[in-house]
């Protein structure tokens, strides 16, 4: 047994986030116990008692905001919201929901979406936050239609009920009613989301809410489907409650300031909607809706040069935008920066350059490094898993376990498997014992999914570095495993933003390939092609193919064997498909499914297609 002890990086530090002591055990089966000493602290039954704590502490606080029609704040406070909450129960009572018949939310972010929400969970009525692609961008609509046959849903929510009318009526039977604020649906029982919040509250909403026990499904939140279909992942009173707890513990800083949030990430995701979700809720903090996108960051920009967060999470994408604009902004960068006491990246790997900006900018504006984090969670896990605190060189460490959480990781050929176990972990998905019995070891640690390695050799207080999804990596022809998630992460690296991801293939073959997904903007500003230029033609190009080579070369180059060196790449030359499951709503690249859709790349990569770009020799 072995122990190790964080050093305090500075006092202030100390004071905002935690200085975990953790122990680490190597078993006689080789696998490695990792965890805190210091046990969880105490945490609630019910995911919205928060809510009622809050209405009566600080009643007038603003919960919630959103702007109206891109104008001014909406603001909802505590007290309001509790109010609206408990008449919203009455009406789902009234309508005979349960988790057999569950609340199936369509429709984005939105203040009567998060009332909804809690007004379920409230009285022990499980939600289920879908991804609008499903209905808006889907042709066929089949993830929908799994989603409908895994929960059964009772009533459907869109707030516009009209843009989501062609899914609704080729989906859900008409014994499904429909509540929305805005433009109802023809031909079905459709129900004013003002009506249901005028409902007097009774008292059979104060004996649901008491009757709700931590065993209980507070809502439903379905994976992304990045390594497969999608699946209900169920999600209790008590995980979410006690992963809270994990964060607060993590986030010393939110139990003394309350934290104002900023952020446009979708609640059908674990990220926000059920862990900032959730942080705002159970810390009485202050929630402001952003509209905007990574890809759109115009209105970003907007909110956030009129709300200073105290605590930020972007994706790396998003970061990079931000990046950019607060360079020639110093409206935005003083803001930004004004009261943030840490940002959070997920999701995807960060490039270097933009972790050195931001952190020479957060220097530069407040006279201190703000920390930059990152950690490692999933639907599953509620998602707070593992977090790093300690401030980094670069990019890529996502820390050690929250307290409460155990970690193992299982040799695995040459790599480690990690599974964690804790009050955070999910018990299955709905109604599919055996997939559940797969996601967990005989020891009832859920498997992640994921390979790490330790950031410091043999230290696991030193925190850990992602090493890949285990179910995307194959073996080349020689038997030697290919680690692809960090494969992918550096090669795309290496393309200079020429391409927005790339697909790792090779499996059973002698040498690596790459299936470039291209970012057209970058490559017609290189070409100096108009701006309709398709890929087709780009991809023809001298200029372009001379740079991807270029850049296949000095990767080739920093390669250390057959399985980290990519000798071939060609463009993809038709959009990933979103209905065959290449791609997610949140643009997640599903490789395997990118390789088995389009073995006719693959093939060309191998034989004498012009198209494809080899490494200069």
């Amino acid at each position: 047994m072995s122990i190790n002890r964080h050093d305090a990086v500075d006092r202030e530090q100390e004071n905002l986030f935690w200085s975990p002591r953790i122990e680490s055990e190597t078993r006689a089966d080789r696998s490695i116990i990792i965890r805190q000493i210091d046990p969880l602290g105490p945490y609630p039954d019910r995911v919205t008692t928060p809510m009622l704590h809050w209405a009566e502490a600080a009643p007038d606080r603003v919960w919630m905001a959103q702007r109206v029609d891109g104008g001014p704040w909406r603001k909802v406070t505590y007290a309001e919201a509790l109010a609206r909450i408990r008449n919203l129960a009455q009406a789902l009572i009234d309508l005979d929901l349960s988790a057999e018949r569950p609340l199936l939310i369509l429709s984005e972010n939105d203040i009567e979406h998060a009332l909804l929400a809690l007004a379920a969970q409230h009285v022990g009525i499980p939600s289920a936050a879908i991804a609008p692609a499903y209905s808006l961008v889907s042709d066929d609509f089949a993830k929908l239609r799994l989603v409908r046959d895994q929960l059964t849903p009772g009533l459907l929510f869109a707030a516009d009920g009209a843009r989501y009318a062609r899914a609704i009526n080729t989906v859900f039977g008409n014994d499904v009613p429909l509540v929305s604020t805005r433009s109802e649906v023809e031909d079905r029982l459709s129900l004013k989301f003002e009506d249901l919040a005028a409902k007097p509250a009774g008292p059979r909403v104060d004996a649901a809410h008491e009757a709700i026990t931590p065993d209980m499904p507070a809502k439903f939140l379905f994976t992304s489907g990045t390594t497969g279909a999608p699946k209900a992942v169920i999600q209790t009173h008590g995980m979410l409650c006690a992963n809270q707890e994990m964060i607060a513990d993590c986030y010393a800083f939110l139990r003394r300031e309350p934290p104002v949030i900023v952020d446009w990430a979708p609640w059908n995701h674990t990220a926000s909607g059920t862990k900032v979700f959730n942080m705002a809720l159970f810390n009485g903090g202050t929630y402001y809706i952003d509209e905007g996108r990574p890809a759109a960051i115009g209105e970003t920009i907007r909110n956030l040069r009129e709300i200073s967060p105290t605590w930020y999470f972007n994706v790396p994408a998003g970061y990079e935008a931000l990046v950019e604009s607060m360079e020639s902004d110093p409206e935005l960068r003083r803001s930004f920066f004004r009261r943030l006491r840490m940002m959070l990246y997920a999701g995807a790997g960060m490039s270097k350059p933009v972790w050195d900006r931001l952190k020479e900018m957060s220097f530069a504006e407040t006279g201190k490094t703000v920390l930059l984090g990152s950690g490692l969670g999933a639907t599953e896990t509620s998602p707070f898993a593992m977090m790093c605190m300690e401030p980094q060189d670069m990019p890529g460490n996502i820390g050690v376990p929250a307290r409460g959480v155990t970690l193992k990781l299982v040799p695995s050929d040459g790599r480690l498997e990690a599974r964690i176990k804790g009050p955070l972990v999910t018990p299955g998905y709905w109604r599919d014992p055996e997939l559940t019995a797969k996601a967990f070891d005989e020891e009832g640690f859920y498997r992640l999914g994921d390979a790490l390695r330790y950031a410091v050799p043999g230290d696991a207080a030193g925190g850990f570095v992602f090493d890949g999804r285990i179910a995307e990596n194959f073996k080349l022809q020689t038997g030697v495993w290919v680690a692809v998630g960090p494969l992918r992460e550096e090669l795309v690296n290496r393309m200079e933003g020429l391409v927005s991801d790339a697909v790792i293939v090779g499996e059973d073959r002698e040498k690596l390939g790459a299936i470039l997904i291209p970012f057209l903007p970058a490559l017609r500003t290189l070409a100096d092609a108009p701006a309709d230029a398709g890929i087709d033609a780009l991809a023809r190009l001298p200029v372009v193919r001379d740079r991807i080579a270029e850049r296949l070369n000095e990767h080739a180059t920093a390669a250390t064997g057959s399985a980290s060196r990519i000798v071939k790449a060609l463009f993809l030359d038709r959009p990933l498909s979103f209905d065959k499951g290449e791609v997610t709503d949140k643009g997640s690249v599903n490789q395997r499914a990118v390789r088995t859709n389009r073995m006719d790349l693959v093939e060309a990569l191998y034989g004498d297609d012009p198209r494809v770009i080899d490494i200069r020799r």
